[in-house]
């Protein structure tokens, strides 16, 4: 198993930027592919962006490209997502999850395994 812990939300004015963290602990998360999703209040959690470690892919939701960059460091076990250019609409409760293979782009939300509890961002309009 692996436990995540994701940190870096806020609140930002549009058009500002933020990078979110998540830190795994337990089984190396290169086991994993990596995603981070999000979920704002009344709609369904949906995804965001994953990357797998075999190959390196990126992987992205059409709202967010070119915005949004997840990235990887297996040193220090951490995701990030680096959040640029945003907007009012993009707030929401931001989730770090994995999933086994670590080979494969997952963007069913449901598919996940583990996740974090969440991290916060606001965008002020």
């Amino acid at each position: 198993q692996v436990q995540l812990v994701e940190s870096g939300g806020g609140l930002v004015q549009a058009g500002g930027s933020l990078r979110l963290s998540c830190a795994a602990s337990g089984r190396t998360f290169t086991s994993y592919t990596m995603g981070w999703l999000r979920q704002a209040p009344g709609k369904e959690r949906e995804f965001v962006a994953a990357i797998t470690w075999s190959g390196g892919s990126t992987y992205y939701a059409d709202f967010v490209k070119g915005r949004f960059t997840i990235s990887g460091d297996s040193a220090k076990d951490t995701v990030y997502l680096q959040m640029n250019s945003l907007k009012p609409e993009d707030t929401a409760l931001y989730f770090c999850a994995a999933v086994d293979p670590p080979d494969i782009v997952v963007v069913t939300t449901t598919r996940y395994d583990y996740w974090g509890q969440g991290t916060q961002v606001t965008v002020s309009s």
